[in-house]
């Protein structure tokens, strides 16, 4: 499925050739978030919402509500804007990617059910609205059972100084959405985010439609919502549809029926694992150059009978292992 975020997590330049991962057990603390920052957009990848105080809630009004029906635009003029980078230099508000409705946004309100989101327009928005007190918690994805790992989460949890305080795993439903008294064989194209374009292709294909990419899931909806668009549909979630007053016209409609994102909870404070509890840890390293010097360190692990759920190889930009030229001759650096 694809993946969203409900909160941000960041990685830097490791330069690792190797590192093993585990992640601290989700739903591990006992207290309610004030703020959350979560990201939101297609099956899971895309999009991020922030949970927040409603005391400094960020709203703003959706363009083009003038040309949707009256029952369409409830929602639409209330919903929250998300925040940018430059939202931090002026006033505190949280932030994450995406529109409401998003798989983030659920993945964060999975994990903490009576938390207020707010979206953000960037991955590393939601981990500076965690650093600077802006929200309690960030919700990202960091893996999805389809496409892979999200090296870009990973990248940016070195390069911020968050801990991982839990894990959410969500199941994607892929919904095709469409304005009420549309029906499916009126649709001439859809919209969504690419990879759950990609993850929906077979109904797709039999409707015969053309695929258009956006940002996230739920600004396809939004979109098709905002805008009136009778010849448009959208793959985007049941939540989604209720938000912007479109119909479901199938649901389920992913190729793949276990379609799963896991998500990692971020905060500026580590949680102290508990002894009645199993805990995942998360660990990064560097190796030098040399045979068998992987294989050394994860014997450190096999010898003590500790499995290890994952593990995750990223390049050093900083300092490549060989620079070579065409012809293969190079030295190691």
């Amino acid at each position: 499925m694809a993946l969203e975020c409900v909160a941000v997590l960041g990685w830097g330049d490791s330069g690792s050739s190797a590192s093993g991962l585990v992640f601290n057990g989700v739903r591990n603390s006992n207290r309610t978030p004030r703020k959350c920052v979560c990201r939101g957009g297609f099956s899971g990848l895309s999009g991020h919402s922030v949970i927040k105080s409603a005391d400094n809630q960020n709203t703003g009004k959706s363009s083009n509500v003038n040309d949707v029906p009256g029952k369409l635009c409830k929602d639409l003029i209330s919903l929250p804007k998300p925040l940018t980078v430059a939202d931090f230099t002026v006033t505190p508000n949280d932030g994450t990617k995406g529109l409401p409705g998003s798989f983030s946004e659920d993945a964060a309100l999975k994990a903490y059910p009576k938390c207020e989101t707010v979206p953000c327009d960037e991955f590393e928005d939601a981990f500076k609205a965690v650093e600077l007190w802006l929200a309690d918690k960030a919700v990202l994805p960091i893996e999805n059972s389809s496409s892979g790992s999200i090296h870009r989460n990973y990248d940016l949890l070195l390069r911020h100084r968050l801990h991982i305080v839990g894990e959410v795993q969500l199941a994607a439903n892929f919904c095709l959405l469409a304005l009420p008294g549309i029906k499916a064989d009126q649709l001439k194209r859809v919209l969504s985010h690419p990879q759950a374009l990609a993850s929906s292709d077979i109904v797709l294909t039999q409707l015969g439609v053309a695929r258009e990419n956006v940002d996230d899931t739920a600004s396809a909806a939004q979109y098709v919502a905002s805008n009136g668009l009778r010849d448009a549909g959208a793959v985007a979630s049941a939540r989604a549809a209720e938000i912007y007053g479109l119909n479901i016209l199938a649901d389920r409609i992913q190729d793949e029926p276990d379609n799963i994102t896991r998500f990692l909870v971020l905060a500026r404070d580590p949680i102290i694992p508990r002894t009645d509890k199993l805990f995942k840890t998360s660990i990064v390293f560097t190796l030098d150059e040399g045979p068998g010097v992987l294989f050394k360190a994860l014997a450190v692990f096999a010898l003590r009978e500790i499995n290890l759920t994952k593990i995750e190889s990223r390049p050093q930009r900083k300092r490549p292992l060989r620079v070579v030229d065409d012809s293969n001759n190079g030295t190691a650096k």
